[in-house]
């Protein structure tokens, strides 16, 4: 018998002594060492802040938590522990002590989020912490540090670097793997949970127990592979990923209410107390923000959002990596700054062509963040052959949506304008013209 699976833990999921159930239909098994971790004030502040925040506004039911996600992921932690307990070269690397601290680090690894999190942190905005800093603040004092030293004897800097993404050597860059990278357990909760919630197929059309089933040591020992069986479900959650991303992350409309809050924030934050400020949930953030806001143009954006009545910006116009290049090129990935610059040089220029004013927040642009998302690859072990190959390299599916250009065919640059101008933008003939003297006036 494993001793990773005789870990009370793993051994709870056969049993229903003490469970928590979560959608769809999954029993989280607890126990009371896990419970006195979720039952903490810095956990249970994630089950007021949203997972999805703005996705909301146009898939009414995403309204998740990241509570919920974090059991979730919880769950597939144990799962995977238990069927790579099954392979001699994990077992032989992996202690109970260190799948205790892959554990925890599974429970709290979104414990730093705040509300709209990740939009925020795409704008790169010097004054804004990242979420991995604030959650050291959570970690290393406070209930959640002293149920890890208590009831785990773990010390808080140990699930810090696991983490934070910077193991030190091969036994933790394997259990890195598994929280953070092409498989692994945040990334196949998030894609089947968002899915359910927002009501779309896309997110769980993959085999997750064939996929779990494969899961493998890579060749070096400091990383997961999974076996040829895999190899289907695995591009099946590639696919997902690239869809979910089309169709919900990236949704026109969602995008939208993203550069909304975009700009609104960057009006406001340095008027704010931002530690104070993401240390808030839901509710308390967006009553700080709106009276942040006062009378000015940020007010108007948030009560589009926020206030009794939705009220989107419209799309303008739309470029990607296959419609018109040029202009996609010269406003993606730029730093955040440049593009309220940009925009607020477009909405000079059309204020002139309509001569009537356009106000500097009734443009705004919307391009693809500086940062690209994970490269989805992965080894694939062949039993039979006793080799291991790049995923990639066996499957053109992978080759075709995982890739570098993963982002610039999801990933559109976008010009949303307010309500009130949009009809009359829309009425220009000069569109694409205006926009590239704007941004040739901002170079």
């Amino acid at each position: 018998m494993s001793e990773l699976r005789d870990l009370p833990e793993i051994a709870g999921l056969d049993g229903r002594q003490a469970v928590v159930r979560i959608p769809a239909e999954l029993d989280v098994p607890l126990t009371n060492r896990v419970r006195a971790i979720i039952d903490t004030a810095e956990f249970r502040r994630l089950a007021k802040i949203s997972q999805l925040g703005l996705v909301s506004l146009v898939y009414p039911a995403a309204i998740h938590t990241r509570f919920e996600h974090s059991l979730g992921v919880y769950r597939l932690a144990l799962l995977f522990l238990r069927q790579l307990s099954y392979d001699r070269r994990f077992e032989a690397m992996i202690s109970p002590a260190d799948a205790e601290l892959f554990l925890v680090a599974a429970l709290l690894h979104d414990v730093g989020h705040w509300p709209f999190c990740h939009p925020i942190e795409d704008m790169h905005l010097s004054s804004g912490p990242e979420h991995e800093l604030l959650a050291n603040s959570f970690l290393l004092e406070g209930e959640i540090a002293d149920a890890l030293r208590h009831d785990w004897a773990i010390q808080p800097r140990e699930l810090i670097a696991l983490v934070s993404g910077k193991p030190r050597d091969a036994r933790t860059r394997l259990l890195a793997s598994l929280l953070s990278g092409p498989i692994d357990i945040d990334k196949m909760d998030y894609l089947a949970r968002d899915s359910l919630h927002a009501g779309v197929p896309y997110g769980r059309n993959f085999d997750q127990g064939r996929l779990i089933g494969s899961l493998c040591v890579n060749a070096e020992g400091d990383g997961l592979a999974i076996t040829d069986k895999g190899k289907t479900a695995a591009e099946m959650m590639v696919f997902a990923r690239y869809v979910m991303f089309s169709e919900v992350y990236w949704h026109h409309g969602v995008r939208a209410a993203t550069a909304m809050l975009q700009r609104a924030f960057y009006l406001v934050h340095g008027m704010l107390d931002l530690d104070g400020l993401f240390r808030l949930t839901d509710g308390p953030m967006i009553a700080a923000l709106q009276q942040g806001a006062g009378s000015g143009a940020a007010n108007d954006l948030l009560a589009g959002l926020f206030g009794p009545h939705r009220r989107l910006y419209k799309r303008l116009a739309q470029y990607s990596f296959f419609e018109e290049p040029s202009i996609y090129q010269r406003l993606a990935r730029r730093p955040y700054p440049w593009l309220v610059a940009c925009a607020q040089q477009f909405a000079n220029l059309v204020s002139t062509a309509l001569r009537r004013i356009v106000a500097p927040h009734e443009i705004l642009f919307d391009a693809p963040p500086v940062e690209r998302e994970v490269e989805f690859n992965i080894d694939v072990y062949f039993p039979k052959q006793d080799c291991y190959r790049p995923l990639g390299e066996v499957s053109p599916v992978v080759r075709t949506l995982a890739r570098t250009q993963f982002d610039d065919y999801v990933k559109r640059v976008r010009i949303f304008a307010h309500p009130r101008v949009v009809d009359d933008l829309r009425n220009l003939e000069n569109i694409a013209d205006l926009l590239i003297d704007a941004i040739d006036r901002t170079e």
